[in-house]
C-alpha cells in the first residue's frame, strides 16, 4: 500500500463514500501481513519508495504464487526475481498478463501506470554471458519507471567496441557494469564517466575465477574511486540502487529547474 492509496482511502472516509469500519479493515494489515510461511511487508513501499520484491529462490511454486497473490491483491506493481520456469507457471496461470523473462528470471505484473523517467540508468555488459544479471537489473531498474539503455558486449578484450558508444557513456548520470572473468570493465568505465558506477560481478568464467570471486575482488580493488560494488551475480541490488540514484539526481535538477541529463528512449 503507497502513500497515494492511503490517501485516496482517507479522502473516501472525509467525503463520507466509504464508512470509518470499512477503512479500518483495509488498514488493519498495513504494516504487514502473516501468511504462515512468510510475513508481507506491506509498508515498505512508504517507508522506502518501492514496495517488497519476491525473492523466488529456495521458494516453492505455490508459496511464491501465494505471496504474489498477496501483493498484486493490493493493486500495485509487482516484481519476482531468481524465478525458474516452473514458478513462473505458477504465477502466470493466475496472473496472465504478468511478464517472465527467462534470460533474467523475473516476473513482472504492472497494474500502475508508468511515470517514466526522463533520463536513463544506462547498463553495461563485458561478455554476451553476462546477460542474465544484465536483465535482472533491466528489469528491476524499468519495474521503479527507469527508463534503461543497454549495452552488450564491450568488454576489455576490445576496447574500441566501448568507446563506439562514448557519447550514450558520458550522457548517464548512472552506470551499471556486469562483468565476470577478471572484471576489469568496471575499473575502465569508472576512469571514463563522472557519474556513479555500480559494478556487478557475475560468476562467469573458468576455475581460476571461483564463481565470480575473482571477478568481485577485482572490482573491490578499482583504482576508480567512483566503482562501487554489490554481490555476485546481483542484478537486483544494482538495478534497485541505480534507480535510486537516478530518482534523486532527476528530481534535483527538477527542483533548481535544470534541464534533465542523459539520452532518452525513443
Amino acid at each position: 500500500m503507497n502513500e497515494d492509496v492511503i490517501r485516496g482511502l482517507l479522502q473516501s472516509v472525509q467525503k463520507g463514500e466509504l464508512p470509518v469500519a470499512d477503512a479500518v479493515e483495509r488498514l488493519r494489515t498495513l504494516p504487514f501481513e502473516d501468511m504462515g510461511f512468510a510475513t508481507i511487508d506491506h509498508h515498505r513501499d512508504l517507508r522506502c519508495g518501492v514496495g517488497e520484491v519476491i525473492f523466488c529462490q529456495g521458494k516453492t511454486p505455490e508459496q511464491i504464487k501465494a505471496i504474489f497473490s498477496v501483493c498484486a491483491n493490493r493493486g500495485g506493481n509487482v516484481l519476482a526475481t531468481r524465478a525458474s520456469q516452473n514458478d513462473a507457471q505458477a504465477v502466470l496461470d493466475e496472473y496472465p498478463n504478468a511478464i517472465y523473462d527467462e534470460l533474467g528470471r523475473t516476473i513482472a505484473l504492472r497494474q500502475v501506470e508508468p511515470v517514466w523517467s526522463e533520463s536513463e540508468v544506462t547498463i553495461i555488459t563485458a561478455g554476451t554471458s553476462d546477460l542474465p544479471v544484465a536483465h535482472e537489473a533491466r528489469n528491476t531498474a524499468e519495474h521503479l519507471d527507469q527508463r534503461t539503455r543497454l549495452i552488450t558486449d564491450v568488454g576489455v578484450a576490445g576496447l574500441h567496441r566501448l568507446l563506439a558508444h562514448h557519447n550514450e557513456i558520458m550522457e548517464a548520470n548512472v552506470i551499471v557494469v556486469v562483468a565476470g572473468m577478471e572484471g576489469a570493465l568496471a575499473s575502465v568505465v569508472g576512469g571514463l564517466v563522472s557519474c556513479p558506477v555500480i559494478a556487478v560481478p557475475t560468476s562467469v568464467g573458468y576455475g581460476a575465477s571461483f564463481g565470480g570471486l575473482a571477478a568481485l575482488l577485482a572490482m573491490l580493488n578499482s583504482c576508480a574511486a567512483g566503482v562501487t560494488v554489490v554481490n555476485i551475480d546481483n542484478g537486483f541490488s544494482a538495478g534497485y540502487s541505480a534507480a535510486m540514484i537516478n530518482r534523486r539526481i532527476v528530481n534535483s535538477r527538477k527542483q533548481q529547474g535544470d534541464a534533465p541529463a542523459g539520452g532518452e528512449s525513443t
